[in-house]
């Protein structure tokens, strides 16, 4: 738990102007969304594939709009820009968020251009995953791999430009847990983990309908890879101009598509390389944590970032999934292992947290360190930032060789 003092009191005055990169699919659909009401970034600028470009954003997704809210008048008459054109965005925004469908070399290539150019990209693609100097970030885990950025400028010459990524949504449901027993004094050194996850994690129109009613497909197409791969960079240490891996932990993973449209499901085993925690021990960890995006206030972070559910039968998606409005991780079923030491059920949003949502938590916690900014945005004092944030980021500065 986080119980800092706080300085250096700062927020914003006036909006960021962003834009989105495969605005049209589900993942940038939510992104405007969950930007409609948003204290701080407002959308100006949307890009697709050439075949929605010249169009009215409205007209490109009429038919196709899968969100509950309406969309805006101001985001329906924005003309669709061709995602390869980086001088479309000009003076038109400050921040890109990329949640492009396409080859994973055209990703990271187009994703690097637009860094090039002087944008901060913020993506929920695979492509600079394992990309030495861009930083995978969730923000209660590990706020201070966003130094990165700073080597990352310097080698690549960006400039104001960056890119950052998120993981895959299929960690979401119960690395925070985890990362909260670390924090604790309770090292995790085996995960054993089975998803259960929803048909929205697959995109628009995703997986046939007579391929998952009354039916669970047992294989995701590299899931199971990312799923024990990721964790161990996000919870690596900086080192000179990389990360390190956590070498000291063990995933194996199974993926599995079931037929619910939204909430990712986990069903969790740990081992513990020391002590072990009771049950009641874990419940109050988990009740009890919170991390830099809540102690920093940001927009998106959810003020109970773990919800703990007493109930002998959840959480389940359809109940619980909208936690901390979609931000949070719920998790029940808290019991003693008999093949390694705890066991629970973890879920999750996985087009909230588990992607657009946990894009701009991201995206938020890069602004409030420094990382983006609008051009005459002006500062008053009114949001703090922890001076754990400042020794954090110190240190993170001296491990990667900034000065």
């Amino acid at each position: 738990m986080l119980s800092r003092p706080m300085e250096h009191s700062y927020s914003f005055s006036m909006r960021i102007d962003v834009g989105i990169l495969g605005a049209t699919g589900m993942v940038g659909q939510r992104y405007i969304s969950l930007l409609a009401k948003h204290p701080w970034y407002r959308v100006a600028f949307v890009a697709a594939s050439p075949a929605s470009a010249g169009k009215r954003y409205g007209d490109a997704v009429t038919g196709r709009w899968r969100m509950h809210d309406t969309l805006s008048p101001e985001v329906a008459n924005l003309v669709i820009a061709d995602a390869a054109d980086v001088g479309a965005a000009r003076g038109r925004c400050s921040l890109v968020f990329s949640c492009l469908e396409m080859g994973k070399d055209e990703v990271a290539a187009l994703e690097l251009a637009w860094a090039a150019a002087g944008h901060p990209v913020v993506s929920n693609s695979s492509a600079h995953r394992w990309t030495e100097d861009v930083p995978m970030i969730i923000p209660e885990i590990n706020h201070a791999h966003a130094s990165l950025i700073e080597t990352q400028r310097r080698n690549r010459g960006f400039g104001s430009g960056l890119v950052a990524v998120k993981p895959n949504c299929s960690l979401q449901s119960w690395i925070t847990p985890v990362e909260a027993l670390r924090e604790a004094g309770f090292p995790v050194n085996r995960i054993m983990v089975t998803t259960f996850q929803a048909a929205s994690g697959a995109g628009f129109p995703g997986v046939p309908s007579l391929d998952l009613i009354d039916n669970i497909i047992p294989l995701i197409g590299g899931e199971e890879e990312k799923t024990e791969r990721e964790p161990l960079r996000i919870l690596g240490r900086l080192q000179g101009e990389g990360i390190t891996l956590e070498p000291n932990l063990v995933i194996s993973a199974s993926c599995n598509r079931v037929p619910v449209t939204d909430g990712h499901g986990a069903a969790v085993s740990l081992g513990f390389s020391g002590p072990k925690p009771s049950m009641e021990e874990v419940k109050r960890i988990f009740q009890g944590f919170r991390a830099l995006p809540q102690e920093m206030g940001l927009p998106s972070a959810p003020a109970q970032p773990i919800v703990v559910r007493e109930e002998i039968d959840r959480p389940q998606p359809a109940r619980d999934r909208d936690a901390g409005g979609g931000m949070a991780v719920s998790v029940g079923r808290i019991r003693e292992c008999p093949l390694l030491d705890l066991r629970f059920f973890g879920m999750s949003h996985n087009t909230i947290r588990g992607a657009a949502g946990g894009g701009i938590l991201t995206a938020e916690l890069l602004t409030k360190l420094g990382y983006i900014a609008e051009s005459g945005a002006t500062w008053t004092a009114e949001l703090s930032l922890p001076a754990s944030a400042i020794a954090s980021m110190a240190r993170a500065r001296e491990l990667v060789g900034c000065s």
